[in-house]
């Protein structure tokens, strides 16, 4: 009882640690990630005693009620704090530990139907953004920050923030003089593929543009030595009609072949 009242008071100071909005004591018992937490901490411990349904009834009305959804199994730190909740998912394995912040929409899931350990660890003082998801048996370091809406399918060092789908790195923090040094230069496959087909692209559009230009010379090539044949044959039209003597053997000419 001593430890589940410890536990609490580190929840409840959490949440005016993180939150500008709380005020009072009052308004801070109404926030359903508090009530999750609690439902949770109760179906933990019944879970760990191996109490059969109870637990996960427990934590089936915890999510009717706030719309959090923790598996009694998830193993959760002293001053956890879920921002609003709603649509908020962790997984059975999931491990958490102390003074973690996550905002609403996050997914602590796994990536399979694999048994034992298949979901993420967060260890002390990371935060989770918004509709971000961290799947699979994977760690996030201490004081990693985790962007709004990322994908996390890999391993987070601490200090650092992940952002993106997949997540990659973009930055690393000093935990002394908290201040912040971008990571210049990320891998991204991704771009370097656009890239490729952006290139490829630009070169098949200049080889078409070379072959119509080749093709419009020729037709025009064509077209002017048929001008100059027509013009030599009315040239020999106009040179016969002058020429009586012409006139005679293209007509003798013909008769023969009439013959």
């Amino acid at each position: 009882m001593a430890n589940f009242l410890r536990l609490l008071r580190a929840d409840v100071a959490a949440i005016f640690r993180n939150d500008p909005a709380a005020t009072n004591l009052a308004e801070v018992l109404l926030y359903p990630g508090l009530h999750a937490i609690v439902m949770h901490r109760v179906a933990h411990s019944l879970w760990r005693w191996k109490v059969p349904f109870v637990p996960r009834m427990i934590s089936q009305w915890s999510r009717f009620l706030t719309g959090i959804e923790i598996h009694p199994g998830a193993r959760i730190g002293a001053g956890f704090f879920i921002d609003h909740g709603m649509g908020t998912v962790i997984g059975e394995t999931a491990e958490i530990g102390d003074r973690v912040m996550l905002y609403q929409g996050v997914t602590l899931g796994g990536t399979g139907k694999q048994s034992g350990k298949r979901h993420p660890t967060l260890e002390d003082d990371v935060i989770v953004g918004v509709g971000a998801s961290v799947l699979g048996a994977i760690t996030i370091g201490c004081g990693a920050r985790i962007g709004g809406g990322a994908v996390v399918v890999k391993d987070v060092p601490q200090y650092s923030t992940a952002t993106g789908i997949p997540a990659r790195v973009v930055a690393t923090r000093d935990p002394v003089t908290g201040e912040s040094r971008r990571v210049e230069q990320l891998p991204d496959p991704e771009g370097d593929m656009l890239r490729q087909l952006r290139d490829k692209i630009l070169e098949l559009e200049a080889r078409i543009d070379d072959l119509e230009i080749h093709t419009a010379d020729v037709h025009h090539h064509h077209l002017d030595t048929n001008s100059f044949r027509t013009a030599i044959w009315q040239q020999l039209d106009e040179s016969a009609e002058s020429d009586p003597e012409t006139l005679q053997r293209r007509d003798q000419s013909y008769g023969d072949s009439a013959l």
